[in-house]
């Protein structure tokens, strides 16, 4: 009939600690990394490496808890960026290199959000993929 519950007395132990709520700062201490933010009609991501291109953390819209149209949204990117923002200040970030990719609404709101706690950002980059020829035309039908 469901699950056995075992009560233990005595203190707390480092466990109980953890779950509820106390964050617990990386042994890894990073000065400066690159933010790639990837902005979709539908989504927007954003994923924090090291200079090595090693990731250290990474968030999205839709993990952030919006849903649906909701998602491609400037606010949401701009909650996601806010949130990531806070916690690589924990792990000793002071400052960044951006590269955004894609063409969403949630580009630049994600890059202001992220320096509203405070972190430098040292550059820029877009690397949004162009293609050469783009698309081909039909060839014509052979009756």
């Amino acid at each position: 009939m469901g699950k056995k519950r075992i009560v233990t007395t005595g203190g707390t132990e480092a466990g109980d600690a953890q779950s509820k709520g106390a964050q617990v700062s990386s042994k890894k201490r990073v000065d400066s990394g690159i933010l790639h933010v990837q902005s979709t009609y539908n989504n927007t991501k954003l994923m924090l490496t090291d200079k090595a291109g090693n990731a250290l953390m990474w968030g999205s819209s839709g993990g952030a808890g919006f849903r649906g149209a909701k998602k491609g949204t400037p606010f949401a990117a701009a909650k996601v960026g806010e949130t990531l923002a806070l916690r690589a200040q924990n792990i000793g970030l002071k400052e960044i290199d951006v590269v955004v990719k894609g063409v969403g609404s949630g580009r630049e709101s994600a890059i202001r959000g992220f320096i509203s706690k405070g972190v430098l950002i040292t550059s820029i980059k877009d690397a949004t993929p162009v293609p050469f020829n783009g698309p081909q035309p039909k060839k014509p039908r052979r009756v």
